[in-house]
């Protein structure tokens, strides 16, 4: 089981910028993959952002060239660095780690969300 603590969300004026950070514990696989899904309000859960342990990024159409992610290995922990934020950016953001066996199959852990919300 992993656990995974989120914080650095909060309010921001459209056109900012939040880093988010997301640091892991328990048993880690060595391949796996951490990332950052969201759910905005009346909305369903969507990938935002995503990072294997072996480097491969992931992002949502709507946040490439806005959003970085990354992570430090050593640390456990994965960051999601917000720039020129819309209204629409508004949702909980959530981190995830999805630990892989052998044969591909994969366990999710999730965190408790931290909000984001950006003011017109």
């Amino acid at each position: 089981q992993v656990q995974l603590v989120e914080s650095g969300g909060g309010l921001v004026q459209a056109g900012g910028s939040l880093r988010l950070s997301c640091v892991a514990s328990g048993t880690i696989t060595r391949f796996n993959s951490m990332g950052w899904y969201r759910q905005g309000p009346g909305k369903q859960r969507e990938l935002v952002a995503t990072i294997t342990s072996g480097g491969n990024i992931n992002y949502a159409t709507s946040v490439k060239g806005r959003f970085t992610v990354s992570r430090d290995n050593a640390k456990n922990t994965v960051y999601l660095q917000m720039n020129s934020l819309k209204t629409e950016d508004t949702a909980v953001y959530y981190c995830n780690n999805k630990n892989f066996d052998r044969w591909g199959h994969s366990i999710d852990s999730w965190g408790q969300g931290t909000q984001v919300t950006v003011s017109s």
